[in-house]
């Protein structure tokens, strides 16, 4: 191991532009920067964000189309069939109710509008009403990036949503290979990464990232930023644990903000063009330094999560401006 006093970070930036992976000692070195050197860490991932993206934050929202009657047993989500979470369950919304949640995406200043699913997997019936959402979509909002989280996908399925107009698909690998049989037992790490394999094969946009929080170790976080860049994942999505009551993860312990940070920064390292974007729970484990995550992050969604109340978009348009950074201009 080395300590983050020993690493060279002009050095890094250059060697990570020039497309190199740091080591397995520097991320962990990374992981471990003492908090009164974070502000070093952060200036310096902050000159490879500026690289692929200026100081740009491209704004994305949710819907959460289909809620709470997921058969899958994963511990951090109030949607599983182990959650006993006080949550609203209802199943797929009407194909008008999804285009009129992409006009308000739109209206909360969005450039991507992902409806979520909780299930395994889409039925025949799921395809053909969230293919045809997505076609009016594309025909009313062109200029909106649309994404779909629909849980494991078969190549046949990819390219129906592909020809349907979606360009992005979410599947989270949300942790590493080794820890995953601890978070979920319904399906396997590489059932998710067959997915992401059939979304790239049909000619779509990968959208694939974790969790941080959920009593992995950095070996573990090491291994999934690993993994996003190994898989050449387009838009990686940061989620920071917000433990939800009658949940197995329900009674967690928050994270610091600091180490949220460095989560986050060893993330865009070993990413250096992909987006990366601030996810579930910034807003709780953060606070006050919400605004630090712009050295990092790209993007970030606004107006809550799927079942849990997040920042506005009016009030996170105010945090990236007061930050130096500026909103992309939103779609249509």
């Amino acid at each position: 191991m080395i300590r983050f006093e020993d690493l060279d970070l002009d050095q890094m930036v250059e060697s990570v532009l020039a497309g190199e992976e740091i080591s397995q000692p520097a991320a962990h070195a990374i992981l471990n920067c003492p908090d009164d050197r974070l502000d070093g860490l952060m200036g310096a991932t902050l000159r490879i964000r500026e690289a692929a993206f200026g100081r740009r934050v491209k704004v994305c929202v949710l819907n959460n189309a289909q809620s709470g009657i997921c058969p899958e047993d994963c511990s951090y989500c109030s949607q599983s069939k182990i959650s006993s979470a006080e949550i609203p369950v209802y199943k797929m919304r009407a194909t008008a109710e999804l285009v009129e949640g992409a006009r308000r995406a739109i209206e909360s200043g969005a450039r991507r509008y992902c409806m979520v699913c909780s299930m395994r997997g889409p039925t025949a019936r799921d395809v053909e009403r969230l293919g045809e959402a997505c076609e009016r979509i594309r025909a009313e909002l062109p200029g909106l990036e649309l994404c779909l989280s629909v849980g494991l996908l078969d190549s046949g399925q990819a390219e129906t949503f592909r020809d349907a107009g979606a360009g992005w698909i979410n599947h989270n690998l949300n942790t590493s290979r080794e820890f995953y049989p601890r978070i979920c037992t319904t399906h396997t790490w590489d059932d998710r990464v067959a997915t992401l394999t059939n979304v790239r094969a049909a000619g779509m946009s990968t959208c694939s990232g974790g969790i941080i929080g959920m009593g992995e170790s950095d070996d573990d976080i090491i291994d999934l930023a690993r993994a996003t860049r190994r898989l050449a994942v387009d838009s990686v999505p940061v989620n920071f644990l917000h433990p939800i009551p009658g949940t197995p993860l329900g009674s967690g312990s928050r994270l610091t903000a600091e180490r949220c940070l460095k989560a986050a920064c060893l993330f865009r390292i070993l990413n250096p063009r992909a987006e990366v974007r601030a996810a579930g729970g910034r807003e709780l484990n953060l606070g006050r330094r919400q605004a630090d995550l712009f050295n990092a992050v790209n993007s970030i969604f606004v107006n809550g999560y799927l079942t849990t109340a997040g920042w506005a978009w009016e009030q996170t348009r105010e945090l990236i401006e007061r930050a130096g950074f500026e909103v992309e201009p939103a779609a249509g």
